[in-house]
């Protein structure tokens, strides 16, 4: 069996191809959000055309750089040092790339985003100067859109499993879990629980064999924060959760990951069984006295087994449904037997503060909360993508990242850590990213996937869409989530129709102090978006129950289309109306409100024709 020694000069010599190439290296970001936009066959067309030229190059794969917006990337390094990101190289910019860049050495510099390394020239900027990068501390992510996820010796060589091997070489279990504590690491799912007490839990537990968990179930709408790190640094995942069964005498681990994340799958699949080929897993991992395997498990896609005993219920090959607790998991979880669950992220970081430090933990972020934390950012925003940034950061510094809410449009709210965790008006756009900070104005910070919301929103029509996302994925269990749901829904629904009535204020508030009742964190939280809604927009409650009218004219139960001027796009839109409710009569248009579906259709083919207006505002009164 080799030593880590052994192992750390194999993958350097691996890795000098990448850091020095001999030749010019083409490598694309192959994941999620670039296959959906056509990587795939950017990459297929690469090879292709590099052959076809007969060209001295490779063509590689990395993981993530975090630039959604900017997908498919790619990164041209050359044997000088030169490292240039391309953005939104689809298969028919190929040819075009190759030709430039390759076959000429040029520049390229309208298709070029940033200089990674090397010196800036010909009008592109460097990537730190990038304003979606320069506000980033890159920890977790520091192998991101760097290594190619699915080459051992790629992350080996950039200190992987250093980590593992200096605490099985001079470390104790209590001494892991004393620097994991110092560190303040908190379980990143959102809980905030500290990492190293909830080690030291299952450590004491007293039956054997015990279960480490990793939680891969990311079902929050708008966070893509765990799928990252899963497929671009799967290795940095397998570290910490070896690190946690070394630390609590834990035999075995499962990652629970969602059905809807065949790519992390897949490549979680394939670093357990390189690691296993390394003698980083199994029986006498690097000599030592330590055993340990894992296995990735898939979930159906239900959300509440993102809650850890619905998670482990679904380990347990039974229905996923949150258990009532006491017994917590530390006493009998998986098969009855002690289980310590954890994040992505949180294990993530663990590598990185054995072989660190503590200390070298701390030096970012704040006191209370050191570190940094990864966010998805998604929603009304220029920049769709994910990035790293201190603990303490103002929410206004991700906007500004993301480039802002475009089409001249005013940001309206913010929803950070999904439907669970609330929405908060604009005005909290300074607020830090820290959990305290949220929960002081009751709504929590979450798992890291921040959602922004323009004023084309209306916060019913939001809260109704919410509710029903809560209501379906209630397990059924307790009465209280399923039955205070359902009602929570119908009272939504029937405010956006029109049918508002001045005791539903009454109503709702009552709901919101009675469905945190529910036996989980689930029906807990079911009623923070309303809640929330119902206390920083009260004045649009109002208009809707009162003067029964959307301000953002989006519910369709207070709005009406209406033909407002003569267009020759008004004979488009009859022939793309569904329900032909756009007629013709004595030689003008009008709509015949009782066939009008409001889908909107019409108003996007002739903007200029047709406009949405209040359903009780007659039309003499429109002005």
């Amino acid at each position: 069996m080799s030593t880590y020694a052994e192992l750390r000069q194999q993958a350097e010599a691996a890795w000098r191809a990448v850091e020095s190439p001999p030749r010019p290296r083409v490598a694309v970001s192959l994941n999620t959000s670039s296959i959906a936009v056509g990587a795939e066959e950017s990459l297929a067309a690469l090879r292709s055309e590099v052959e076809r030229r007969g060209l001295v190059a490779d063509v590689a794969v990395t993981g993530d750089t975090g630039l959604s917006y900017e997908e498919p990337v790619v990164e041209v390094a050359w044997p000088d040092g030169r490292r240039i990101l391309y953005r939104r190289i689809t298969a028919d910019m190929v040819p075009r790339l190759v030709e430039e860049v390759l076959v000429k050495d040029g520049m390229a510099p309208e298709l070029a985003l940033a200089v990674a390394s090397g010196q800036a020239r010909d009008g592109v900027p460097e990537l730190t100067s990038l304003d979606f990068w320069k506000v980033q501390t890159r920890r977790l992510m520091a192998n991101c859109g760097v290594i190619d996820p699915e080459n051992i010796d790629h992350y080996i060589a950039r200190g992987g499993y250093e980590g593992l091997a200096k605490a099985l070489e001079g470390m104790s279990q209590e001494e892991v879990i004393k620097e994991v504590s110092d560190s303040s690491l908190w379980g990143r799912g959102g809980a905030a629980f500290p990492a190293g007490r909830k080690w030291d839990f299952l450590r004491t537990a007293k039956r054997t064999p015990k279960y480490m968990i990793c939680n891969a179930d990311e079902g929050d709408p708008g966070a893509f924060v765990n799928r990252v790190l899963l497929e671009s640094d799967p290795h940095g995942v397998l570290e910490g959760i070896l690190l946690g069964g070394y630390a609590t005498g834990a035999s075995h681990a499962f990652i629970y990951i969602r059905h809807e994340y065949p790519l992390a799958f897949h490549r979680l699949n394939a670093a357990i069984q390189q690691a296993r080929e390394k003698g980083l897993l199994g029986e006498h991992i690097l000599g030592s006295d330590f055993s340990f395997d894992m296995e990735v498990v898939r979930g159906a896609g239900s959300y509440v087994c993102g809650e850890e005993s619905g998670l482990i219920a679904s380990v347990d090959d039974d229905r996923g449904m949150p258990r009532i607790r006491p017994p917590y998991p530390a006493q009998s979880g998986v098969f009855a037997r002690p289980t310590n669950v954890n994040n992505v992220e949180t294990y993530a970081y663990v590598s990185s503060i054995i072989r660190h430090g503590a200390a070298w933990y701390r030096e970012l972020g704040t006191e209370q909360n050191p570190g940094t934390k990864m966010f998805s950012l998604s929603g009304h925003v220029a920049r769709v993508g994910i990035l790293e940034v201190p603990f303490g950061t103002p929410v206004r510094v991700l906007l500004e990242a993301a480039g802002g809410v475009p089409d001249g449009r005013a940001l309206k709210a913010i929803q950070a850590g999904g439907p669970l965790a609330g929405l908060l008006p604009a005005r909290f756009i300074d607020i830090p990213l820290e959990p305290e900070a949220f929960r002081e104005q009751g709504a929590q910070m979450g798992g890291g996937g921040i959602v922004f919301v323009d004023d084309s929103v209306c916060v019913i029509d939001l809260d109704v869409m919410v509710g029903h996302f809560v209501e379906d994925e209630s397990c059924g269990r307790c009465t209280t989530c399923r039955g205070g749901t359902q009602r929570m829904v119908d009272i939504l629904e029937r405010i956006a129709a029109g049918g508002g009535r001045e005791s539903d204020f009454e109503r709702l508030q009552l709901l919101g102090r009675t469905i945190p009742y529910a036996n989980c964190a689930h029906g807990q939280a079911a009623p923070t978006i309303m809640l929330n809604t119902l206390e920083h927009f009260t004045e649009e409650y109002r208009q809707h129950v009162l003067e029964k009218r959307c301000p953002a004219r989006v519910c369709k139960g207070l709005i009406r289309y209406e033909v407002v001027r003569e267009s020759n796009g008004l004979q488009e839109a009859a022939d793309i109306c569904p329900t032909r409710a756009v007629v013709q009569e004595a030689g003008r248009w009008r709509i015949d409100q009782a066939l009008c579906i409001k889908c909107d259709a019409c108003r996007e083919v002739a903007p200029e024709a047709i406009e949405v207006v209040d359903a009780l505002v007659p039309v003499a009164e429109r002005g």
